[in-house]
């Protein structure tokens, strides 16, 4: 089969050809129709991380057929479209994920190839709705937004929300899963047209975090937020807290600015607010997600899509920050 191989660190992805997998017990094999990148693959790629193990075929999202059944696994998923959970050994903490926790894609061979090895378990089948394109975008970005949003900050009907980093893949997700549950989505980005492009989608407003007093102006407009989805950190959080309402939840998923500036202490505990730290999801958050998805039929937003042999142009794109919604990789 042709697969994506990333040799070792700071190595660019390439076209090989690599033995197709085999379904063992309780497993199955999926042909790949189209698979999603993810910043995690930059991190990989640069060896930042937290697992290194190389050579490597990448890729955490993906949507196929089912093409081969292991021992055991029901005949029913035989030939059958469907959309994969990324996620393998959570445990049985709902709270957090076990020591054993894993994505697919690092340690084990992901979905940028032809073919991917999964276990049955983590398969449901294709929102009808949906092309295979947009099914791909969904699974590590659409849970790691879905937890924090509903799971960790409990989201209401009517509270208004503040999304950070407009134009990611998990922020959009967060735009569109909070306006499907009645909520005001407020949104910052670094360029204007990325806050146009939000409120294209049904977002109330938005502001360029390059812009002088950024927070002091959001808060005089908005007057604050019930919850915040934050995947920045760094200096800007101090922000988010004096944005937050009392009683308000922060859920913060990155930290792509670095360390967090100098919070004051009485902010948080004066207003009541909660932070919650959230990556990934439960089997149960996922299946929440697609239900969601399916529910409201929600559609991915896809910014661009490469065939397979392009995956390195591919990153270099998404590293660059220029994307509205997810890079795709469309397997032939």
């Amino acid at each position: 089969m042709k697969a994506v191989y990333l040799e070792d660190i700071n190595k660019p992805f390439t076209l090989i050809e690599a033995e197709k997998p085999v379904a063992g017990p309780g497993e199955v094999v999926v042909q790949v129709k189209a698979a999603a990148l993810n910043r995690r693959d930059v991190w990989i790629q640069k060896g930042r991380y937290f697992i290194k193990k190389y050579p490597a075929i990448l890729g955490s999202d993906c949507a196929g057929v089912v093409a081969e059944l292991g021992e055991g696994v029901d005949k029913a998923w035989q030939d059958q479209q469907v959309l994969v959970d990324p996620s393998a050994d959570w445990g049985d903490n709902s709270r957090a994920h076990s020591a054993e926790y894993t994505i697919l894609g690092m340690p084990h061979h992901g979905a940028f190839a032809e073919y991917v090895k999964v276990p049955a378990a983590n398969l449901y089948q294709l929102p009808l709705h949906l092309s295979f394109e947009e099914a791909a975008a969904l699974p590590l970005a659409g849970v790691t937004a879905y937890r924090a949003l509903f799971t960790k900050c409990d989201l209401q009907q009517g509270e208004r929300v503040l999304v950070t980093g407009a134009g990611g893949g998990v922020a959009l997700f967060a735009i569109q899963f909070a306006l499907a549950a009645g909520a005001e989505v407020w949104v910052t980005s670094g360029t204007d047209e990325k806050i146009a492009l939000a409120k294209d989608l049904g977002v109330t407003g938005g502001i360029n975090y390059k812009t002088e007093e950024w927070g002091k102006k959001l808060k005089a407009e908005t007057g604050g937020f019930d919850v915040i989805i934050d995947s920045a950190a760094g200096e800007g959080f101090v922000q988010l807290v004096k944005l937050a309402r009392p009683g308000g939840r922060i859920g913060i998923y990155g930290g792509t600015t670095g360390m967090i500036g100098q919070v004051n202490p009485a902010e948080i505990f004066w207003k009541q607010l909660s932070i919650f730290g959230s990556t990934m999801g439960t089997s149960q958050d996922f299946a929440s997600m697609v239900r969601l998805v399916s529910e409201k039929e929600i559609r991915p937003i896809v910014d661009i899509v490469y065939p397979l042999e392009q995956a390195e142009e591919a990153v270099r794109y998404l590293e660059e920050n220029k994307q509205f919604g997810k890079v795709i990789l469309k397997v032939s």
